[in-house]
């Protein structure tokens, strides 16, 4: 009886494959469109960042080209930039001065968020990046110092195979819209909120 029972388990395991792979397939054969896509990391949760680095690697494995622009974030001794400036097929940019506490001055972020969007606007018109990824640019959308329609219309303009990464809390629905593809990071749980620094490695 046992082995009777065994049986029936993994032909009715094999079938819900069978089908799984259908469903799957089907999916696949109906994707057939290429283009360089739009996507966009927010939420609250920790990880936006970290995952759109996770697709430069990616992308340097494929021999692409990648542009990094990060905004607010003023620091240049983060593991990430440390690791990827090695990389000839990177270029990185670090346009921010600190985060607004730190500046706590309106119109000087705002001239440079604006000086930083013209660095970006290069590679977003240079079809020799692959792919491009914008770090932080939801805070200088948030704050107004970045026309959205301006920021929306270079990211349309951009060259039709190139792929572009957005990351940052409070992604504006103008933004999330125009994206392809759009993850939200949900916070459950923080090392910091419990009175742990910043781990190198793991969080710069």
């Amino acid at each position: 009886m046992a082995g009777s029972n065994a049986v029936d388990k993994a032909a009715r395991y094999q079938q819900r494959m069978q089908r799984q792979k259908q469903v799957v397939d089907a999916a696949i054969a109906r994707a057939g469109q290429e283009k360089g896509l739009l996507l966009i990391l927010t939420g609250n949760g920790k990880g936006k960042s970290s995952s759109a680095f996770g697709m430069a690697a990616r992308a340097l494995g494929h021999s692409m080209r990648v542009g990094v622009a990060q905004f607010i974030k003023g620091r240049s001794d983060t593991g990430e930039e440390v690791f990827f400036r090695q990389h000839a097929e990177v270029t990185w940019h670090v346009l921010g001065e600190g985060f607004t506490w730190d500046t706590q001055n309106l119109e000087h972020d705002s001239e440079t968020a604006r000086k930083g969007w013209s660095i970006v606007q290069t590679m977003l018109r240079d079809a020799a990046y692959d792919l491009v990824i914008i770090d932080e640019l939801t805070y200088p959308l948030k704050f107004g110092w970045l026309d959205m329609e301006l920021v929306l219309n270079d990211l349309r303009q951009r060259p039709l195979m190139q792929h572009v990464v957005i990351t940052g809390r409070g992604a504006p629905d103008l933004l999330c819209e125009a994206a392809d593809t759009v993850t939200e990071m949900r916070d459950i749980k923080h090392a910091f909120r419990s009175g742990i620094t910043a781990q190198k490695g793991i969080d710069l």
